[in-house]
């Protein structure tokens, strides 16, 4: 990230990684303006609050630094417009954190699905445990802190009501309510990561036909496409387990990808293939790599500021997830 002035205050996170960086301890500051405006910085990471994706890449674009924002940049159309009006007038660009679309598997699922004559049916599961369970029992001692000022806060509880209320009322054109914020939240979360790869992989559909949105526990959402229909599955459980793949048929070959669980370092993800030969079928289970889609994501952004290579996963591409998002919640609530 390059080298920042010494903030005075030392908090519980910052002294944390501090000690944990090799080669000395490095400069810091809390203050997001200060690193984005220095000249040691190169490249922005924004993995901090959702509410302050779209504040600090804007930031980072308008002190010309390429950045990385973590997903999701925003849940309402109003904030993602106005990252995108910011790139447009920077010589920097963004890049979404959906990792799962850099996973090789998933790489060559796009391409083995590009080559189908018809799809038949597609199904997008995404069920997940408690992440406590997994972090706890295989992180590197990992380290909760709670020395958040009252000031802190009350300002990002603020700046998030803001979002929530512009994203459901102003453009969803639904009301605010505890059922609908938290779908919206679990969509922003959980659900990015399968909706956009869901784009790449088979393209946006044309509707929702349908969608039981069923909080806490498993909800369930009928896309319509052009002449097929996709189901969308996902939601939390108290099994600690990693249930998530996205599978597409087509009459003779359907290929599916298995993600695993990605706090845990080192589980692959896989590419498992069937298709028809002669009266039988061959089932394939490819493992092309070991390198986790977190490495592959930041590979692929080295790539993007250095040879100048377009993301895929951009900042407009991003806005196809809000649109989702509203297709879903108006045909739940």
């Amino acid at each position: 990230m390059g080298s920042i002035h010494q903030d005075p205050i030392l908090r519980q996170s910052l002294r944390h990684c501090a000690q944990r960086v090799l080669g000395g301890t490095p400069k810091f500051t809390t203050n997001a303006e200060e690193l984005c405006a220095s000249p040691d910085v190169d490249v922005v990471l924004i993995a901090n609050a959702d509410a302050y994706h779209v504040e600090h890449g804007i930031l980072a674009l308008q002190n010309e630094k390429y950045c990385l924002i973590e997903k999701p940049a925003s849940i309402c159309l109003r904030d993602i417009d106005r990252l995108i009006e910011a790139e447009k007038t920077s010589k920097r660009k963004v890049f979404v954190g959906t990792m799962r679309r850099y996973a090789a598997a998933f790489v060559d699922a796009v391409e083995e699905v590009g080559k189908m004559e018809k799809i038949t049916y597609a199904r997008v599961r995404d069920v997940i445990g408690p992440n406590a369970t997994a972090v706890s029992q295989s992180g590197t001692f990992p380290q909760r802190f709670d020395d958040f000022s009252k000031e802190d806060s009350c300002g990002r509880a603020n700046k998030e009501a803001d979002i929530y209320e512009q994203a459901i009322s102003k453009e969803f054109g639904l009301e605010a309510t505890p059922q609908s914020l938290r779908m919206l939240r679990v969509l922003g979360g959980l659900g990015t990561h399968s909706l956009s790869a869901m784009r790449e992989i088979i393209g946006m559909p044309q509707s929702v036909a349908g969608a039981v949105l069923t909080l806490p526990g498993i909800f369930s959402v009928l896309f319509r496409y052009d002449n097929f229909p996709v189901v969308y599955e996902s939601g939390l459980s108290d099994i600690p387990f990693f249930d998530a793949h996205i599978e597409v048929a087509s009459p003779q070959k359907t290929v599916r990808v298995i993600f695993d669980n990605p706090y845990i370092k080192g589980l692959p993800v896989t590419l498992l293939i069937r298709e028809k030969v002669g009266d039988g079928f061959q089932e394939r289970k490819i493992r092309k790599t070991y390198e986790d889609p977190y490495t592959l994501e930041l590979l692929d952004l080295y790539d993007c500021v250095v040879n100048g290579k377009t993301p895929k996963s951009s900042a407009e591409d991003a806005k196809k997830d809000i649109e989702l998002f509203r297709m879903i919640l108006q045909a739940g609530f």
